[in-house]
């Protein structure tokens, strides 16, 4: 699918923050809203992707992104590289906790130290990113933090259990930010994305065939893409979407 039809006339020149947001569905989300007209500020630990991306979104959009160099499994430096965005985008209104790690790994042979450095990718950086957010998106009169969970908790699935669990704990810490941060005017809602098929995942894990096995699953017989994230995170940015909070919405396709 290609780039959503809408304008949001709401996000036009506001700050938006993306975590993860060099590669994959992280750099079509800065793509999507520099789009919009949005202040877009990437925080991502891959120098190299981000640069391009920003790059890339320049030239497609007229709108540079702002890069912040950081490693998210370093909480200070993860709120530092928050607070130095906020600063150079005059605010923010809208923070997309996107990053993670879908690493394959098996139960029998996950040690503490890899349990950690996952969990430390997967769910930490989201509260603290919000944390550090905050006081920015109370400043400005509130606004939406988006949490990237996904289906693959849903699904039982054998080789991710590490990353399934951090993605179950994204819900129950947007519920729980949802009702701490209501009265700001603060909307917290996760996304939970199903099979997407990035450049990383066809390189390490999906092949054309089992593509097309996942594909048949879904009531929408087609490959889901990064750009198929673009309008759902738009609408739960945007003023559509005021009185919903505290909600997981799934793009998955109607996988059965």
């Amino acid at each position: 699918m290609g780039m959503p039809s809408a304008t949001f006339a709401d996000l036009s020149g506001v700050g938006v923050l993306v975590t993860g947001g060099a590669s994959g569905i992280g750099a079509v989300l800065v793509r999507g809203f520099a789009a919009q007209g949005s202040r877009v500020a990437i925080i991502d630990r891959d120098q190299e992707a981000a640069l391009r991306t920003v790059d890339d979104v320049s030239v497609a959009t007229g709108r540079r992104p702002h890069f912040e160099h950081a490693d998210l499994r370093d909480v200070a430096a993860a709120q530092q590289a928050v607070r130095n965005a906020a600063e150079a985008l005059g605010g923010l209104k809208v923070v997309i906790n996107n990053a993670g790690w879908d690493d394959r790994h098996d139960f029998d042979s996950v040690s503490e130290a890899y349990w950690n450095d996952n969990i430390a990718v997967n769910l930490r950086p989201a509260f603290f990113v919000s944390q550090a957010a905050a006081p920015y998106l109370r400043a400005g009169g509130g606004g939406a933090i988006i949490n990237f969970s996904s289906i693959a908790f849903l699904l039982n699935m054998p080789e991710i259990p590490v990353y399934e669990t951090a993605k179950a704990g994204i819900i129950g810490m947007t519920k729980a930010l949802a009702g701490r941060l209501g009265d700001d005017n603060i909307r917290v809602n996760a996304i939970l994305p199903g099979m997407v098929i990035t450049e990383r995942q066809k390189a390490l894990w999906v092949s054309d065939a089992s593509a097309e096995a996942h594909r048949l699953q879904q009531a929408l017989k087609f490959t889901l893409m990064p750009e198929d994230l673009i309008g759902p995170c738009l609408f739960l940015a945007s003023d559509c979407s005021a009185a919903i909070t505290a909600q997981s919405l799934i793009v998955d396709g109607g996988y059965l």
